[in-house]
């Protein structure tokens, strides 16, 4: 039975990271321009506002006031409904994640997630696997080829990573495995990471397996379709992809999930692989509010980081090609992901 406490903490921050997500994709679009423009040695936005920090809400209000073109030969109602279909597996996502330390309120423990799922790994593989389909749709109601090939683009995608993907999550669950642990729920996940080896080296699973870490990496540029994997999207091949068709808000809706999926990813890798909320010295402090503070604190910078990263990454490197695209995922990621599943396997059943 869920507590009152709990209740109230779940809906409150259901509803703020819903607002910070949406928000923070936003700012997101302008400092990618902003780090677009460092890489290449030119300023990037500095118009609208000061040094060009407002240049999110310019973008904002030119979609909103842009014409909704809809063309006579799309398939309207899956046509209108794809850019939702895409967003809203974006903005569930991060449900089961636990982005602070849990705290004792009134004498019960309350966990900072919005639901307390006892197979949050199998939501997180389920709703992940959602969002393809609101690419898929609207590739196909667009009625048209470029968008066409972006959308059995994306498919082929999703199925050739979501299987590396999936085996370098085992790989997690069999770290957490313990005699009484559901290692399937997320909470627990993380306090599997929160000891150390040896006094001092954290047991994030990024130490604990590193090849099930690189594994989920490429996979989640491939899952947000981030280059060097966009080939659902390759400007220099099909326009613009599965979104070719679509302007106005409904553009803007596909643009903002796109960004949104990048940030739920970095909140799913850190959960998974960095400690979660977990830092180094948590537990030398003695107040539980700062504990609850640092952790959430903790928590947004790893995420920072990858946010980063996805940017980093694509002004840095080049487009794979399709074929490339395909022997990475199942001929080199697949192999490696299910060698470090069984490794992972044969090592706890050692050890016990």
């Amino acid at each position: 039975m869920i507590s009152q406490e709990q209740l109230i903490v779940s809906l409150a921050l259901g509803l703020v990271l819903m607002l910070a997500m949406t928000a923070g994709a936003g700012v997101f679009t302008f400092y990618e321009r902003k780090i677009a423009g460092w890489t290449q040695g030119r300023y990037g936005p500095n118009r609208a506002g000061p040094k060009g920090y407002l240049q999110f809400l310019a973008d904002g209000i030119k979609f909103a006031l842009k014409e909704d073109v809809i063309q006579d030969y799309v398939v309207k109602p899956v046509y209108v409904i794809a850019p939702g279909l895409m967003m809203i597996p974006a903005l569930v996502l991060y449900a089961a994640l636990p982005i602070g330390k849990p705290f004792v309120w009134n004498g019960n423990e309350v966990h900072l997630q919005v639901v307390q799922a006892n197979v949050g790994v199998l939501y997180l593989l389920a709703v992940a696997s959602i969002a393809v389909y609101g690419i898929v749709f609207g590739a196909w109601a667009s009625n048209s080829r470029y968008p066409f090939f972006g959308g059995v683009r994306a498919s082929a995608q999703m199925i050739s990573y979501e299987l590396a993907m999936g085996l370098s999550i085992i790989s997690v669950v069999l770290l957490t495995s313990e005699p009484g642990i559901n290692a399937l729920s997320i909470s627990n996940i993380v306090a599997g990471q929160t000891g150390y080896w040896f006094g001092f080296i954290p047991r994030w699973n990024l130490f604990a397996n590193p090849v099930a870490f690189v594994v989920f990496l490429v996979c989640m540029f491939a899952e947000t379709n981030r280059l060097p994997f966009d080939l659902a999207e390759a400007e220099q091949e099909l326009v613009g992809g599965y979104h070719t068709e679509y302007s106005a808000m409904k553009f803007a809706s596909f643009m903002l999930s796109e960004y949104v999926n990048m940030i739920t990813m970095s909140m799913v890798m850190v959960t998974l692989f960095v400690g979660g909320w977990h830092f180094p010295g948590i537990e030398a402090i003695g107040s539980q509010v700062i504990q609850v503070l640092l952790s959430i604190g903790a928590f947004g910078i790893k995420v920072l980081f990858f946010c980063f990263l996805f940017l980093w990454v694509r002004w840095t490197l080049p487009r794979f090609r399709y074929d490339q695209l395909m022997h990475l995922g199942w001929k080199a990621l697949l192999p490696v992901a299910l060698a470090s599943a069984l490794g992972t396997a044969i090592a706890i059943a050692l050890r016990v």
